[in-house]
């Protein structure tokens, strides 16, 4: 049991199996996912992000291996854009093979596999992971939105505008990366944080991960994949399998090694992230199929991160 794939992965397998069994007699309700995504999101995501990086200094971050992931899921979602055709549709389903389950798995997983310098590496990924990628995908969704709208003869542009910079803002103040960026500005100061406020943080942040692996499998249970299993396999195979070589080989050719590249391919081939279907419902396309892709790319990432995991640990 010291293999990191069975120590780190078994824990995080069967709190999704308790989650998904729970659900399904009826212990947890489904319409009590809401209220435990609000707890996950609003409370114990930022206090356990807060707590970490209020003692990281700026200089102990690396930025080049997060810089080299972006290059690879930005190559990943403009080749699934242009050989799909860009539209609202490709723009979502790019986003869907390109964007991580940072969050509800990515933490957990790091966590118990590489301890506190790879969840540093995490969050500083995780710190610009839904600035980047989400408004990537905006920008490129309200311009085929506009221009369909002129097409049609109506205005769109100052409206595209607004909402790109509403992106922006969402990605900065949001649960996610406004506490990873306040607690790098509180260790800057030099101070620690008194036990009467870092207690409370510090049991909180340990309450994230079984929760919100709990959480993963009760919304499991939600989900009817019906006639889009092959399609959603196929997106789940790119965000799974190929986002992760992609990470590899240019982290190979960039000469990053060590645990910086090994957190970067292991987040690279997570699971699909909730903020997919979020998009797929505002803009009002392939709702059903990205739905069935998250819980395809999520059941099938038992596997591909077990794979993935022993190749690492293998090459390094």
């Amino acid at each position: 049991m010291n293999n990191p794939v069975v120590s780190s992965l078994l824990p995080v397998v069967l709190l999704i199996a308790i989650g998904f069994i729970a659900c399904r007699v009826g212990w947890i309700r489904a319409a009590a996912s809401k209220d435990l995504s609000n707890l996950v999101f609003m409370v114990l995501t930022p206090a356990l992000l807060f707590r970490t990086m209020s003692t990281v200094h700026v200089e102990q971050l690396n930025f080049k291996p997060v810089a080299m992931y972006f290059v690879a899921a930005l190559l990943l979602f403009t080749s699934l854009l242009l050989q799909q055709g860009v539209s609202r549709r490709s723009a979502v389903l790019a986003l869907t093979v390109s964007f991580s389950n940072t969050v509800m798995i990515g933490i957990p997983l790091i966590g118990l596999a590489y301890g506190k310098a790879g969840l540093v590496t995490l969050f500083t990924l995780i710190s610009v992971h839904s600035l980047i990628l989400l408004t990537l995908t905006t920008v490129v969704l309200e311009t085929v939105t506009a221009h369909e709208g002129r097409r049609d003869g109506q205005g769109g542009r100052h409206h595209m505008l607004l909402t790109v910079l509403a992106a922006v803002k969402s990605g900065i103040f949001h649960p996610v990366p406004f506490p990873i960026i306040l607690g790098l500005l509180f260790a800057q100061t030099g101070l620690s944080l008194p036990a009467v406020v870092d207690q409370p943080l510090h049991l909180l942040g340990n309450a994230f991960g079984p929760i919100a692996l709990l959480l993963v499998g009760v919304t499991l249970t939600q989900v009817q994949i019906g006639p889009h299993l092959k399609s959603a396999l196929a997106l789940s195979m790119l965000k799974n399998l190929v986002l992760p070589a992609l990470v590899t080989a240019l982290g190979w050719a960039m000469g990053i090694t060590g645990l910086p590249l090994t957190v970067m391919i292991i987040t690279a081939s997570l699971p699909v992230g909730a903020n997919v279907f979020l998009f797929a419902q505002r803009y009002e396309v392939a709702q059903d199929l990205v739905t069935a892709s998250m819980a395809v790319s999520t059941v099938l990432a038992l596997v591909t991160i077990t794979l993935v995991m022993s190749l690492v640990g293998w090459m390094t």
